[in-house]
């Protein structure tokens, strides 16, 4: 239930960003990792008694590449859903597991199971059907951020494999602080304010706790009791639920070859998960 719960929080994110009527993707991206950075430190002291920065410096190397990684995987996916469909966002988001094994195998030598690499090529045929009516400018450059997003995320699940960081919280604590410095100097360079009006700094704020802090706790919690197939499974939660919530409340849809491409890209994740039921819980994924 708390996993599944931590998708359907992670779900609303296309929905806050489409609510968002003014805000830029740096200026939405501040907010709401100042928002998650503040949370996380609190919830950080309550649980373990100690202030963040004393888990990061034992982790050390791993924590900062992890929190790097998640910077470029937050405002890839904003801009994502800026620039194209929810549904489309969603979906490519969900490679982020295949492109983490290929790094694993290639930073980490980890085996890559025979399933998962068929699967992964499933994926890719999916995302070939998923991208190709996506001729306009902004909608393929959507798409590539949504891949970029998926690909930080990989990164972020690898160096918590390298560091054998049990303890993920840290280094999106960390995320955070580093979202903030990025988000302000682009602002301040772009002539961006920083002041946002109370609509869209409060939905912005409101996401860091709600839709990626609070998820990411419940996911942590809850992942440490289910195997393999289970996790991925419940995650589709969000691939799902994302697109309806905005279709629900705001009438928009998603292409044909979104559709088709999402129902060959959902079929690898399942696959791969369902082969995989006796393998321990993955570290963590995306959010």
């Amino acid at each position: 239930m708390l996993v599944l719960l931590a998708g359907v929080l992670w779900s609303t994110m296309g929905l806050g960003i489409r609510l968002i009527e003014d805000a830029t993707v740096w200026q939405i991206l501040l907010y709401r990792s100042a928002s998650l950075a503040l949370f996380l430190y609190v919830v950080i002291r309550l649980r373990s008694k100690e202030s963040p920065f004393a888990q990061i410096r034992r982790v050390g190397a791993p924590v900062v590449i992890a929190g790097l990684s998640l910077v470029a995987a937050f405002s890839g996916g904003i801009y994502a859903i800026q620039a194209t469909s929810v549904a489309n966002a969603m979906l490519l988001f969900a490679t982020s597991p295949f492109m983490a094994a290929a790094l694993g195998w290639m930073l980490l030598r980890e085996p890559v199971r025979r399933a998962t690499g068929l699967a992964s090529l499933v994926a890719i045929a999916g995302i070939a059907i998923m991208v190709a009516d996506k001729s306009a400018g902004g909608a393929l450059e959507g798409s590539l951020a949504a891949l970029g997003s998926a690909l930080g995320f990989a990164a972020f699940t690898v160096s918590l494999r390298w560091g054998k960081a049990g303890e993920m919280l840290p280094a999106v604590f960390l995320a955070g602080l580093f979202a903030v410095a990025l988000s302000v100097v682009i602002c301040l360079s772009a002539g961006l304010p920083l002041l946002l009006t109370p609509r869209d700094g409060g939905i912005a704020a409101g996401m860091g706790v709600f839709q990626v802090g609070a998820g990411l706790i419940l996911y942590t919690i809850g992942s440490r009791s289910l195997p393999a197939a289970e996790l991925t499974l419940l995650s589709l939660a969000e691939v799902v639920l994302a697109p309806l919530w905005v279709w629900l409340l705001l009438g928009e849809t998603a292409t044909a070859n979104t559709l088709l491409g999402g129902a060959v890209l959902i079929a690898a994740i399942a696959g791969n998960a369902i082969s995989g039921a006796t393998r321990k819980p993955p570290p963590i994924a995306g959010p």
